[in-house]
């Protein structure tokens, strides 16, 4: 038995500036239909960025849909036509006021992939260079250079709950101990 949903219809709900939410009906493998809200949304990159002392530099938002300061990797949206390289060297100036010599692709993961489209691109920045920040107007943001025992101990007691900055930190810890 092949256990796919075929799409049967697919209704537009909203359109929006990051995100477009649609209904589609679903046939399932028993032949029965049923509803999928489904979050569109075109990707974005996250960037573990390590300093040359073996620190990552986070930064901490404000995130309205929970109501919270959280700690993030340096993170963006893809824009049209956008490849995510493009989208973490602009990400990383426009945060954190960086570049980096040395950007390189490590992996690729779906943020909720039971009702969101979304997809982040993570990479990996070192050799960094000191630049101006710049953030998007209407972004606000704390940096912080942090060591990584200390992002260990964050994570421990629950003070870290991005999960791209989560699976971020377990990188940097294998790829730090692999140097």
């Amino acid at each position: 038995m092949i256990f796919e949903e075929k799409t049967m219809k697919s209704e537009k709900i909203y359109e929006g500036k990051i995100l477009n939410l649609k209904v589609d009906t679903v046939e399932l493998p028993d032949k029965k239909y049923s509803k999928r809200e489904i979050v569109e949304h075109p990707g974005g990159v996250g960037i573990i960025t390590i300093t040359s002392n073996n620190s990552l530099v986070l930064v901490k938002q404000y995130r309205k849909a929970i109501e919270e300061f959280i700690w993030e990797i340096p993170a963006g949206k893809l824009e049209v036509n956008e490849e995510p390289r493009e989208t973490a060297i602009r990400e990383l100036r426009e945060e954190t006021g960086y570049e980096a010599n040395k950007l390189t692709y490590i992996t690729e993961f779906y943020t909720s992939p039971g009702y969101c489209s979304e997809k982040i691109h993570l990479f990996l920045a070192e050799d960094l260079i000191e630049v101006e920040a710049s953030p998007d107007p209407g972004e606000f943001l704390e940096k912080k250079i942090i060591p990584l025992d200390d992002l260990s101990k964050m994570l421990d007691r629950g003070e870290i709950m991005d999960s791209k900055t989560i699976i971020g930190i377990n990188i940097a810890k294998r790829y730090l101990e692999g140097k």
